[in-house]
C-alpha cells in the first residue's frame, strides 16, 4: 500500500514535468500586473443564488493595494474553458480573470503554471545528478572494494578530499570558474556534472565497504569457486547487495541537490530568475511575510516534500533485502 501511494507521487511529479505545456494553464513568463500576490482562484460549480453552473471562477479585485489585500467579485462568473490553445483548462477572461489555482507570485505570474515547468528542471536536474552520483560512485566504490590493496587507498584519499571539503562551497567553486552568462540547457548540464562529482563520494564509500564485506561471505566464496569472473563476481553477486544503501542515498541526494540548485539560482550561479525552477521559486518566496500573507508562493516546498516522500515509500522495499 505504501510502495504504491509512493509510486502515485513519484509519477505525479513525472507527469507534472512532461506534460507541463498542456496542464499549465499559462507561459511561465507571462504575467499579471494587476494581481500581484493574489490568492488561488476556486472554481466553483455554484454561484451565489444557489444554482448549478458548468465549472466558473470569479474575478479578484485589489481591496488593498498596501497590504496586497484581494476581494471577490460575485457579481460575475467567468466560465472556465477546456483544451483552447493547447492549454488543457483557462479561463474565457484571461486579460481580467485568468485561472491562478495556486495563485501569483510578486510579478504576478501563475505560480501552479511555473510549478509544473519547474518540476521539469529541478526533478531532471536533481535526477541526473543523482544518477551520475551513483555511476560514478558506484564504480569507484566498488573498484576499491574489490581490488582493495594500492587502488583501494588512491581511490578512498581521493573521496576523501572531495568529502572533507564543504559540499556548497565547493559547488559555488566549480560553478564560479564558469562563465557566468550561460543558455539554461548549459547550465543545466555544468549544474549535473558537479552535483554528480561532489555527490559521488558519499555513494563510494558505502559501496566499498559492502563489496568488501560481502566479498568474503560463502555465496561470493561459491561464486568465485564455481569459475566466475570478476565482471560476474561483482556485477552478479556483490553489487546487488548496495541497491538498499543507493537507495537510501538516492533519498537523500535528490532533495539536497533541489536545495544546491536553489542556493546558486539565490546567489545568480544558478538558473536565471525567467528560468522556472523549484529552487528559483523558493528564493522568491524567501521571506517573512510569505508564511504569514502569501502561503501558497511556498508550494515548491510541498512538492519537494511529496516527491521526496514518494520516492523514499516506492525504495524503501529496496533498502533491507539481501542477495540470495
Amino acid at each position: 500500500m505504501t510502495r504504491r501511494l509512493g509510486l502515485t507521487l513519484v509519477l505525479a511529479g513525472a507527469i507534472a514535468g512532461v506534460a507541463a505545456p498542456i496542464l499549465a494553464p499559462h507561459a511561465t513568463d507571462d504575467r499579471f500586473p494587476d494581481l500581484l500576490n493574489a490568492p488561488p482562484t476556486r472554481p466553483h460549480v455554484i454561484d451565489e443564488s444557489g444554482s448549478w453552473h458548468a465549472p466558473f471562477i470569479y474575478q479578484w479585485t485589489l481591496a488593498d493595494r498596501l497590504v496586497q489585500r484581494y476581494e471577490q467579485d460575485r457579481t460575475i462568473r467567468v466560465p472556465l474553458v477546456w483544451f483552447r490553445g493547447g492549454h488543457a483548462v483557462g479561463s474565457s477572461d484571461e486579460g481580467h480573470a485568468p485561472l491562478l489555482l495556486l495563485g501569483a507570485d510578486s510579478y504576478g505570474r501563475d505560480v501552479f503554471s511555473r510549478l509544473l515547468f519547474g518540476a521539469r528542471v529541478s526533478l531532471g536536474l536533481s535526477m541526473m545528478a543523482a544518477l551520475g552520483s551513483v555511476i560514478i560512485g558506484g564504480l569507484v566504490g566498488a573498484v576499491a572494494g574489490y581490488a582493495g590493496g594500492a587502488a583501494d587507498d588512491v581511490l578512498m584519499r581521493a573521496t576523501d578530499v572531495v568529502m572533507v571539503l564543504p559540499a556548497t562551497y565547493v559547488v559555488l567553486a566549480l560553478r564560479s570558474v564558469l562563465p557566468l552568462v550561460l543558455p539554461p540547457f548549459t547550465v543545466f548540464v555544468f549544474l549535473g556534472a558537479i552535483f554528480a562529482v561532489v555527490g559521488a563520494p558519499f555513494i563510494s564509500r558505502g559501496v566499498r565497504g559492502i563489496v568488501r564485506a560481502e566479498r568474503g561471505l560463502e555465496y561470493a566464496v561459491a561464486a568465485t569457486s564455481l569459475g566466475a569472473g570478476h565482471a560476474r563476481l561483482l556485477g552478479r553477486h556483490l553489487l546487488p547487495a548496495t541497491k538498499g544503501f543507493i537507495a537510501v542515498e538516492m533519498t537523500l541526494l535528490v532533495p539536497a541537490f533541489i536545495v544546491a540548485e536553489a542556493t546558486l539560482s539565490y546567489v545568480g550561479l544558478g538558473f536565471p530568475e525567467s528560468v522556472s525552477s523549484w529552487g528559483t521559486m523558493l528564493q522568491e518566496a524567501s521571506n517573512i511575510r510569505t508564511f504569514a500573507d502569501f502561503p501558497w508562493l511556498l508550494s515548491p516546498a510541498a512538492a519537494i516534500f511529496l516527491f521526496v516522500l514518494g520516492l523514499n515509500l516506492v525504495l524503501q522495499d529496496l533498502r533491507y533485502e539481501r542477495p540470495l
